[in-house]
């Protein structure tokens, strides 16, 4: 064995054993180790992706001295090692970035706290992506969710503390059908692991047996990550919880958390129920269905926030409908666009929301559309990392969204039945995204309404100020925008390396 092969096992490893060494650090010590299991582990990922490239095969891991079906696997291919990578550097850049709003926001002693949560937070992303065994993914995710109500609750403010209880409260809705549907499987497979559980199911198919439990189980599992990935109309907990949190954590929750549990029901239909018989029980097409509905009725809701903070938390209901919408078009060529949506979603998402706090800081703490009017000339680099986001949302070429919209109208031209519905939803979506994000970007480069101060963004009675931390242009601040913009441009430009490498790995899956 390859000593690159322990790198998936190590990386997890290394997050869950920082999160412990750190609840005996002080939080600028945290926060350093933190920042270093993060670039480690996306080093080590990178590898993993290199490693698998270059064999053209992926490989399982096993934990401990018990073999299949008993024991623990690890399995790592090109997607799940393209994945963590992705995964690694937007989280990297989305803590950098929010380092100053994570002084102000949280306690000094509390802010070691906050960075165990960003361990655990970065562990159980990594188990997701890399677990052969269902239970340990169920582990994971609980450990997922605990973490992310931890960094939701860390402002200690009443919207906060309430989103975290929504928060909390829908994920182990989800957590609770997901091993509802787990239970199920093991009843009718005897098994956890994913290539044995699978073969049971293909035994189970030829014989014709227990057609009416599969379909539950992948209908209970559906539903469950749905919800927890915040699909319409399980959505309801996205707004405050994406907009009360702290910039770095709510970078994290929406660019990566819902991408990690989409991305384990993507490997739970290829890797055990078998892609083709997913689409032959018409799942897919109530995931399309939702899907749609949540590309517009997100950008809907969107269109009417006056709050920027739930402008963008809304959208991100509709960027999860576009990832479901491609899932449910029942086709490769769809996959191939939803898992490239995941990786546009995870980057821009991470811009928005460290950039938007930048000009928030700019405004005198205030998140309204009429006291950002001019935030993009008193914080120019956030405002152009904005943007650039909000470009690449709607679709401007170069950028990542383009190619995202790109490859969801060209998979829609393969599918028929559904051709006509996505092509409208796309544009209808896309002319939404335009109304509400273009909107605010010109309102950055308008001149300040009466009642502000056109230099400071601070209302005249200082009101908001004592809120906003003086950290407008902070070194962190700049490079995590730079950073950001760069991998958005990275992605646009150089789209095919990374769709071949998609495809690659979902032709390992099977």
């Amino acid at each position: 064995m390859s000593f690159v092969q322990n790198f998936p096992f190590f990386s997890i490893i290394a997050a869950m054993f920082s999160g412990i060494v750190s609840s005996a650090l002080s939080g600028k010590k945290a926060r350093n180790l933190s920042i270093f299991v993060i670039i480690l582990t996306t080093l080590m990922s990178a590898a993993v992706l290199m490693f698998c490239a270059r064999t053209g095969e992926s490989y399982t891991y096993m934990m401990g001295h018990f073999p299949a079906p008993w024991g623990n696997e690890i399995r790592a291919g090109v997607l799940e090692g393209l994945t963590a990578l992705v995964f690694g550097v937007v989280m990297l850049w989305a803590v950098t970035g929010g380092i100053r709003y994570t002084e102000w926001d949280v306690e000094p002693t509390k802010q070691n706290l906050f960075y165990i949560m960003i361990d655990l937070m970065l562990s159980s992303l990594l188990a997701l992506i890399y677990t052969n065994d269902l239970f340990t993914a169920y582990v994971f995710v609980e450990i997922n969710t605990i973490a992310g109500c931890g960094l939701i609750m860390m402002r200690q403010t009443g919207r906060s503390l309430t989103a975290a209880i929504r928060y909390m409260v829908m994920s182990s809705l989800g957590s609770g059908l997901f091993l509802i549907g787990l239970s199920l499987l093991y009843d009718v497979t005897g098994q956890l692991l994913m290539t044995p559980a699978r073969e049971a199911v293909a035994a189970l198919r030829e014989t014709g047996s227990y057609e009416l439990p599969l379909l539950v189980i992948v209908a209970v599992i559906s539903v469950g990550l749905a919800i927890k990935s915040g699909l319409y109309p399980f959505h309801y907990w996205i707004p405050d919880t994406y907009g009360h949190a702290t910039p770095a954590a709510s970078a994290v929750l929406s660019g990566l958390v819902s991408k990690g549990y989409i991305f384990l029901l993507i490997k739970f239909f290829y890797r055990v129920m078998e892609w083709e018989n997913v689409i032959y029980s018409h799942i897919v097409n109530v995931l399309f269905l939702f899907g749609v509905a949540g590309m517009i009725m997100g950008s809907l809701q969107a269109l009417l926030m006056k709050d920027t903070r739930k402008m963008i938390a809304y959208s991100s209901v509709a960027q999860i409908g576009y990832i479901y919408m491609g899932i449910g078009l029942g086709t490769q060529a769809g996959m191939v666009a939803a898992v490239f949506h995941i990786f546009t979603h995870a980057a821009t998402k991470a811009l928005l929301f460290i950039s938007s706090a930048g000009l928030y800081n700019a405004s005198g703490g205030k998140t309204d559309y009429r006291s950002l009017r001019g935030a993009g000339y008193r914080n120019l680099l956030a405002g152009i990392g904005f943007t650039a986001g909000a470009m690449s949302m709607v679709g401007f070429p170069m950028l990542a969204g383009f190619i995202s919209k790109l490859l969801f109208a060209t998979a829609a031209l393969k599918s028929p039945h559904k051709m006509l519905i996505t092509l409208i939803a796309l544009a209808v979506s896309t002319v939404l995204n335009a109304a509400y994000f273009l909107r605010f970007v010109i309102s950055l480069y308008r001149p300040p309404q009466s009642g502000t101060d056109g230099e400071n963004g601070a209302f005249p009675d200082g009101a908001g100020q004592e809120k906003a931390p003086r950290a407008v242009n902070s070194l962190n601040l700049r490079l995590a925008v730079v950073c950001l913009v760069i991998l958005n441009l990275v992605l646009g430009l150089f789209s095919q390396p990374i769709v071949r490498a998609i495809e690659t790995g979902l032709a390992m899956f099977d």
